[in-house]
């Protein structure tokens, strides 16, 4: 993305502040989408400040030429180690006249750095920044559909590539066959993997977050595979539950048409107007219909974009309509304690007129 597309960004954020208003982001997926400069959380104070007039950025002085370089924002300020960051940050509250307003302050703002904000701005009303970024992230731009697609592709490419495995899975513990994929994420275009990956074979797949284990996967075994990765900092996210080699039991066979069954009808629900609740029920009423109510024990669905999961999720309860841009995952699923899991997870992507899937590979079980 150039420059100009992030300096829009920091407009619109700014375009919805009052004028008591500020937004206070620290490295964060916030800063990220503002910016295009992406840094893991740190012990140094490290805030972009966005008001209705300004955009600042103060940065560890280590820092300083790299952002400069990298951001297109004008006012850059540093401190220095052995400096007091409070006092550059008072500085910039006194600057920028951030006193008796209300501040919105990223989310995931460790507990360290908002106690340093309250001290240094005074009379201050504190929020949280989702309140004006969440409207602005929860909408896709073009830019980001683009990277998402290819991410998507990357994740197809190594469903292939299992398939293809076959039989070679039977004997492969869950960690071998994770680690496997990340190897075929990387081959095939993508970078590294974007959350943690899933590998639950037989009785493991009944639980939905297992990760991996040292458990050797058996023929006949349903694998509930679960994984992704990232094409310009966007994520992946797609789940298929594969029998490598033999016969699974009976009831899962049963049970895996019915989730595909149920998230067929999710798709179909999906459009602009339609609420989150109605599409989580649309692959609810399938599985409860089928006698396996009980056994779907999470939402249908989750918002991706920068972070894996965000808004807008797909859960019982939840009013907010569907609008062109939104990206999300349809994965229901049906898990018996014990015994055996079945996910099937596609994102999508919300159209003027429906919504597109972003993966497109076999929903079958069989390899």
């Amino acid at each position: 993305m150039t420059d100009s597309a992030f300096d829009a960004r920091r407009r619109a954020c700014r375009d919805r502040l009052g004028d008591d208003e500020a937004v206070v982001c620290f490295p964060s997926p916030n800063l990220t989408y503002l910016t295009g400069f992406a840094e893991e959380p740190g012990e140094r104070h490290f805030f972009l400040v966005l008001t209705p007039e300004a955009t600042t950025l103060l940065v560890p002085a280590l820092y300083g030429d790299q952002v400069r370089a990298e951001v297109g924002v004008a006012d850059v300020r540093t401190w220095a180690d052995g400096d007091d960051p409070v006092a550059a940050v008072r500085a910039i509250a006194d600057d920028l006249d951030l006193h008796e307003r209300t501040i919105f302050v990223d989310p995931t703002m460790w507990a360290r750095f908002t106690q340093d904000l309250r001290e240094a701005v005074d009379d201050a009303e504190w929020a949280l920044a989702d309140a004006v970024l969440g409207p602005l992230r929860v909408r896709k731009d073009d830019a980001e559909l683009a990277a998402m697609r290819r991410a998507g592709e990357v994740a197809d490419a190594v469903v292939d590539d299992l398939r293809a495995l076959g039989s070679d899975a039977i004997g492969m513990t869950e960690d071998e066959l994770a680690e496997w994929i990340g190897q075929r994420l990387d081959a095939n275009g993508g970078s590294g993997t974007s959350f943690a990956t899933i590998v639950g074979s037989g009785p493991n797949g009944a639980r939905p977050h297992h990760h991996h284990s040292d458990r050797e996967i058996r023929a006949g075994d349903p694998v509930v595979l679960d994984f992704g990765t990232r094409v310009d900092g966007y994520p992946s996210d797609q789940t298929r539950t594969l029998v490598f080699d033999g016969t699974p039991p009976a009831e899962y066979r049963e049970a895996h048409e019915v989730v595909r069954e149920a998230q067929q009808a999710a798709v179909d629900a999906a459009e602009p107007g339609v609420t989150c609740a109605a599409v989580d029920a649309a692959a609810r009423d399938v599985i409860a219909d089928a006698g396996y109510g009980d056994e779907f024990i999470h939402r249908t669905g989750h918002g991706v974009g920068l972070e894996v999961h965000e808004e807008p999720y797909i859960v019982a309860g939840n009013d907010r309509e569907l609008a062109e841009g939104m990206v999300f995952s349809v994965e229901p699923g049906v898990y018996v304690e014990g015994e055996w899991g079945v996910r099937i997870e596609d994102l999508v992507v919300v159209t003027e007129d429906g919504c597109e899937r972003l993966n497109h590979t076999e929903r079958d079980w069989r390899v």
